[in-house]
């Protein structure tokens, strides 16, 4: 799960498989918290809010998996095939979580 923030809307956008429990547990209930711990494992920051999900989409070209490239663009730039990506886009049965951020707090232990 590599997770996007984009700081000025304060939405966060995750990359998720439709089928999985977490999918599940967001479609019964949209609130959410995703945690992030810094590499010296003590800092940390948790983010808090509503989710939407979008997705699974059925079609390479349907809005569903454009949103999910436009996601992978902004959190990693440019696919090297693109066609390649929709495919298993659709095949996987991705689905895009967009987590409207309410409130964020963390730490920092040393």
């Amino acid at each position: 799960m590599t997770p996007f923030y984009d700081r000025d809307a304060e939405i966060i956008y995750v990359s998720m498989t439709e089928g999985r429990a977490k999918t599940a547990n967001l479609r019964r209930d949209p609130r959410a918290a995703l945690e992030i711990t810094g590499p010296d494992r003590y800092t940390w920051a948790t983010a808090e809010g509503t989710v939407t999900l979008i997705g699974p989409g059925t079609e390479p070209d349907g809005p569903e998996v454009e949103a999910l490239v436009d996601y992978y663009r902004r959190a990693a730039g440019e696919h090297p095939d693109w066609d390649e990506y929709r495919r298993v886009m659709v095949a996987d049965r991705r689905v895009l979580m967009v987590m409207a951020v309410d409130r964020v707090y963390g730490e920092r232990l040393r």
